[in-house]
């Protein structure tokens, strides 16, 4: 399960990693309501993410770890939003993996500072992509995925 944490919206996607192939099951995003009061937004996606892990029954999650933030209006929110999503995988007992922006871009485009795009672009040669997904955060989320699977089997080669 890869996972794109934010208050507004969340990422998420859950990709099968076997032989050293990747197959995308499901993607989507939780989008809360903008209007709704924030503890109500956080229960939502907490809820949500809680039915995601109980349909799909992940072994594994890669989330995106926080790191320096240009607004520092949204570093809160998204903190809380994280919060959530790591209660809700440590209550099903999933094994989290963090990784920084900067790690997955290295690892999916061989470039800390690769943009959007190229991520997207880039993610094309590790798994089939519906173009009908364009939402970054949904993008964001199977990059997770993929760089958890690519270190993965790093760690597999090296043994």
């Amino acid at each position: 399960m890869g996972i794109d944490p934010g208050i507004g919206i969340s990422g998420y996607s859950f990709v099968d990693y076997r032989d050293f192939k990747f197959k995308l099951l499901t993607s989507g995003s939780i989008q809360t309501d903008k209007k709704a009061p924030h503890p109500k937004r956080l229960k939502e996606l907490k809820d949500d993410i809680d039915f995601l892990i109980e349909k799909y029954k992940p072994d594994c999650a890669s989330i995106e770890q926080l790191f320096f933030f240009k607004n520092q209006k949204t570093i809160i929110p998204v903190a809380q939003a994280r919060g959530v999503i790591l209660l809700s995988l440590e209550q099903h007992s999933i094994p989290m993996y963090e990784y920084t922006p900067l790690v997955v871009k290295q690892t999916i485009a061989g470039f800390g500072r690769a943009q959007k795009a190229d991520i997207k672009l880039m993610i094309k040669n590790y798994i089939e992509l519906d173009e009908k997904i364009t939402l970054d955060d949904t993008i964001d989320s199977i990059a997770l995925a993929v760089c958890h699977g690519q270190n993965c089997k790093f760690k597999e080669e090296i043994k």
